[in-house]
This record gives C-alpha cells, structure tokens and sequence, in this order.
C-alpha cells in the first residue's frame, strides 16, 4: 500500500503517490475508462486525488467528483487549483482577485461533488491583483469551511515568502507548493525548497516522469511512439516538445535502465522513487490513461534508492538537467 507524508508543517497526512487528472480526464480518455482509472487508485491505496478547474475547463473535476461519488469523504484528500481562465474567459474569469477566488471556489466544489476541499492551491502567482486581496480572499475561503488548507503551484521562492508572511498575520498557513520537479526539471532545488522548509511548507511536485520522457519510450532519432502524449495534439505534444527536441537528453535517459534493473524498478517507478527521495517533497502526482499504469506507479512508493546510485544518476544525465531557478518565474504570466 502507498505510503503517507505529512503536507508541510501541517497535520495533514497525504499518500506520497497522488493521483492527478491534467490533460486526461475529460481530454485524453473517455470518462469509463478515467473511472477505471481512479478505481485502480483507491484499490492501491491513493488517497489524495489533485485537479484543477482548469483542466479540461472544469471537466476534469467534474469526472473526477463523480468518480469518487459514493466513497467516504473524511478517507480522501481532495486537491484543486484556481488561477487559469474558465468559462467564456471574460474579464474577470482567471486570476487570483477576490471575486474570481470566491465564485471558482464554490464552482469546484459543485463539480466535485463535496462540501470542502482539502487543499485550495493558487496555481500561479497573479502579478496583476495585490497580493494581500489574494491571501485574504483564501483567509475567508478558510474560514467558510470551503478549503481546510491553502497552498501555491509555480511559485517563486520570494513569492512563497511574501504570501507565508501575510498568511500567517491573518490567522492562517500556506502548507503547499505544487512545481514541476524530475530528474530532468530541478529547478526548484536551488531556492524554493530551502525556502519551503524553513517556512512549513512540502512540495506535491507534478510531472515527476517528464511528460513521459523518463519512461524511456522516447528513442533519439525515432519518431514518438503512436498514440503517446508526444503525438497529442489537445496539448500533451506541446508540454512535452522541449524534452524531445534535445536528442542528447533522450539518449542519457536510455542509459537509465541499468540503474532501474539494479533497483528492479521499471524506468517510470525509478523517477517516481528519485523525487519522493527528497525529504521536502510530500507526494509525487501520477496520471494515467489506463488503470494498469496507476499499479505499476505505486510500487514507487517505499523505495529507498541508495546514495551511490542516486550518484550515477547524476553523473549519466549530466548537462541534460534544468536547474536553473528563475525558469519558475517563466511560469507566471504577466496579464
């Protein structure tokens, strides 16, 4: 069974292998076989489910409430997000203002068939609205009983520390930060994870395989393989374009595999278990388009993988690996 990690400083316990629906429920696979999907999580012990309203423009939360319609809600983890636009995406239809904040709010919760989520994580950091009206309008969300914990996606390290200061003088505390993080992706390791540890907070990190790429499906020189995300038009290609153009990269990743033997891991597991190695990371999020990749993925959970392979690791991707910290202030739009 997946194991649990307490979410930041909080005493909140989430499983460290979190199921998340970004680009499949609603988009890539058909609502039976996204239901099958969560079914095959809960049976492995996936207790905290991550989507956002923005997904799918709120279909994904919607399949999703409705695929947890009937289990005991004070035995799950419920994640969602607001900031992207959704709707017709009218003046006021993204963002993190007040009035966006509280209307998003109670639209999830509609869609995902619940009183409350356990998590409300702003998922990016919102230049155009003043940042006390965005940590009061989450203050207020706390209160009504409509999130038990708030926390961030793609925030910077300065950004996590201006909104914990302000949180913690209006009577609450961000817990979470949700960045992409994988052994090809450590841009958060030089800044926003000492910052997290020191304010309370863990990291629920998305895309811990690369979009697929540390699967090792991607071969250099050859085409991607049908019917994979890197031949998804809906917009898996495009997230996963920078990674396959670098054939250098897709080759050190080939070169992966004797390490996962070693381990007895299958490539994917290998670079679930490599992030859950860091001990400011509280859950690695997997999505799956088949319920037999939610079995394979968990058997990450638990993995201890030793120092001097965590070494090779390193030594085989190289300069393949993005670890420069201001790529997360790319990943806030300016409006």
């Amino acid at each position: 069974m997946v194991a649990y990690r307490n979410l930041g400083r909080s005493g909140l316990k989430i499983t460290e292998i979190t199921y998340g629906n970004w680009l499949t429920h609603g988009s890539q696979v058909e609502n039976d076989t996204a239901t099958a999907c969560v079914r095959a999580a809960l049976d492995a012990g996936i207790t905290s489910f991550d989507t956002a309203d923005v997904y799918a423009n709120t279909v994904a939360e919607s399949v999703l409430g409705e695929a947890l319609k009937g289990e005991r809600r004070q035995s799950l983890e419920i994640f969602t997000k607001v900031f992207w636009p959704t709707g017709p995406n009218g003046a006021n239809d993204s963002g993190l203002s007040r009035k966006h904040i509280m209307e998003s709010i109670d639209g999830s919760l509609q869609r995902l068939q619940t009183d409350y989520v356990d998590l409300y994580q702003a998922h990016r950091y919102d230049h155009a609205t003043p940042l006390e009206e965005t940590i009061q309008a989450f203050a207020d969300v706390v209160r009504q009983g409509k999130a038990l914990y708030v926390g961030v996606s793609e925030w910077t390290a300065d950004q996590i520390r201006a909104g914990q200061e302000l949180a913690t003088q209006l009577g609450f505390r961000l817990v979470s930060s949700q960045p992409q993080y994988s052994m090809l992706w450590r841009v958060i390791e030089e800044e926003v994870v000492p910052t997290s540890a020191e304010l309370g907070l863990s990291q629920i990190v998305w895309s811990p395989v690369a979009q697929g790429v540390l699967t090792g499906k991607y071969k250099p020189g050859q085409p991607a393989p049908e019917g994979s995300r890197g031949t998804d038009e809906k917009g898996g290609a495009q997230m996963i374009g920078r990674f396959l153009e670098q054939e250098e990269t897709l080759r050190r990743v080939q070169d992966l595999r004797p390490v996962a033997d070693e381990l007895g891991l299958s490539m994917a597991q290998l670079a679930v278990a490599w992030v859950l190695q860091n001990e400011n990371v509280a859950a690695a999020i997997i999505g799956a388009s088949r319920p037999e990749q939610v079995a394979e993925n968990v058997k990450a959970s638990g993995v201890t993988i030793p120092v001097e392979l965590m070494t090779r690791i390193d030594e085989v991707l190289g300069d393949s690996v993005v670890t420069d910290p201001r790529e997360t202030e790319k990943n806030s739009p300016r409006r």
